[in-house]
């Protein structure tokens, strides 16, 4: 996919942009054309060689998402580096972890990066981001437009460059997951993996060449791009990103489900497909969607170690009509199995080498507790640690939660709080969509309450669900938290 890429960039119309900023007003401005990215992949490409990196050399990247970082990571694709892609969410004790476990040959950033883990880190904490002292993890260098204070700039060359890799093997990217600063955890993708699951997403979503897909991710960026699709990088601002939805009218639009929320709120409209992904979608969010023009809405299951897995579309989501949140059939070449304790366990061509550090091993253990229908289709039935225990009962919240996304419920989730006594208490947390009447909220929830049956819950909250992480996705020990300080007074 990246050799075809790199090639289709030159050949296939170099004139025609490749990537759309926005303005404020939600005008769109071309932030560079198919050629221009070509040549500027090419040209890090030879600042890197000429640094001295050799296939199978790690460069860590902290830059924003856009031009600069896919010719980046092109570049290292074609000298045969890996690249360890770093979250300033992650906190500077975990990040710092993590690249001692990665240990980085050079780490590009760009200014953004470099003001986060220097003078800008009191304000940026307030912004929930922390970098630590990027020079004393290994040599820095500043891609793009350097501010004072930053490192020296890596500037495309024009020196020879060696021939490209065109074999399937070695590693090709690291991905930080789960762990801690005493063991962190990191993700190890190879060329010939990342390619099957660039292939995936390329099958599933289908670009066609002269549309415009709007996104700002790797796994959307590349397969768009390779199909003569122009990419659009989402606006942040909600208010912003409607308009911006307005003047493009996409092919095709990636959100995750909070952005999609938020998005909504603010009175978007949509086009064509929509897919969502990296956080949990209920088929009532799906639905608002395609209420909003969407043709259609489909929910994504990945993880970081297998991107995708899986994919549903609201009419066959909302069709389900048993316990537990259906994520659809495996896509091709992805495989299934169950673990003894219900634990649901994948493979395929697309799925990670190994954890940094670790054996390899073809199984990933996803964490998600589920069952398989009689044609294969996955249904969640929540994650296995996210198990309460209530009066020697196990409640698994995935198996409810689905039921209690009623019309005018924007989150819900269910969490145990302690009891004093070694038990817990089974919360209800709920947030209501934006205008919703709490009085009718609470008379469509008393159906679902009614059939949970023995696990109905001991109290209903209103009230935001806390978010976190770089996915925003649901904070279930901070809305237990929230939840027991809530019923304390």
């Amino acid at each position: 996919m990246l050799d075809r890429l790199a090639h289709a960039l030159r050949t296939d119309r170099p004139d025609r942009p490749a990537v759309l900023h926005h303005t404020r007003t939600g005008a769109t401005r071309t932030a560079i054309r198919r050629g221009e990215l070509a040549d500027l992949a090419d040209g890090y490409a030879a600042a890197l060689h000429a640094r001295g990196l050799a296939p199978g050399a790690t460069v860590g990247v902290a830059v924003r998402p856009g031009p600069r970082a896919l010719a980046v990571l092109l570049a290292a694709h074609r000298l045969g580096l890996r690249t360890a892609v770093l979250d300033p969410t992650a906190g500077p004790d975990v990040l710092a972890a993590r690249l001692g476990l990665a240990r980085p040959d050079l780490i590009l950033a760009d200014a953004a990066a470099q003001a986060v883990a220097g003078w800008a880190r009191p304000l940026a904490r307030r912004a929930d981001l922390a970098l630590p002292r990027l020079a004393a993890l290994g040599p820095v260098a500043t891609l793009g437009r350097r501010a004072p204070g930053c490192a020296p700039r890596l500037r495309p060359a024009t020196a020879p460059l060696p021939p490209g890799r065109q074999d399937g093997d070695g590693d090709a990217v690291i991905v930080f997951t789960s762990g801690t600063t005493a063991r962190p955890r990191a993700v190890v993708h190879t060329r010939a993996g990342l390619a099957a699951g660039l292939d995936t997403v390329a099958g599933l979503v289908a670009p066609r060449p002269g549309t415009t897909v709007l996104g700002g991710t790797f796994f959307v960026l590349a397969p768009a791009l390779a199909a003569g699709a122009t990419v659009a990088l989402p606006a942040r601002r909600p208010a912003t990103l409607a308009r911006q939805l307005a003047r493009l009218a996409p092919a095709h639009t990636y959100l995750t489900p909070p952005q999609l929320r938020t998005a909504l709120a603010a009175g978007a409209r949509f086009t064509g497909r929509v897919w969502t992904g990296s956080a949990p979608a209920d088929a009532a969010l799906l639905r608002r969607v395609k209420q909003a023009g969407a043709e259609e809405a489909w929910s994504v299951y990945a993880l970081t170690e297998l991107f995708p897995a899986a994919a549903v579309e609201e009419a066959e989501k909302s069709a389900h009509d048993t316990d537990g949140d259906l994520v659809g059939a495996p896509l091709p070449g992805v495989r299934t199995r169950l673990a003894a304790d219900g634990e649901l366990l994948l493979t395929g061509p697309g799925a990670r080498h190994r954890y940094l550090g670790e054996e390899p091993d073809p199984w990933i253990r996803t964490g998600d507790r589920a069952a398989l229908t009689p044609d294969g289709r996955i249904v969640l039935a929540g994650r296995l640690k996210d198990m309460v225990l209530r009066r020697a009962e196990n409640i698994y919240p995935g198996l409810y939660e689905p039921a209690l996304h009623v019309p005018g419920v924007e989150l819900a989730l269910l969490v145990g709080v302690a009891d004093g006594d070694g038990d817990e208490r089974l919360v209800a947390l709920v947030q209501p969509a934006p205008g919703a009447d709490a009085q009718r909220v609470r008379a469509a929830l008393a159906g679902p309450l009614d059939r949970m049956g023995s696990a109905r819950p001991d109290a209903v909250l209103f009230g935001n669900v806390p978010l976190a992480g770089r996915s925003r996705k649901p904070d279930r020990a901070a809305a237990s938290a929230y939840c027991a300080r809530e019923l304390a007074t």
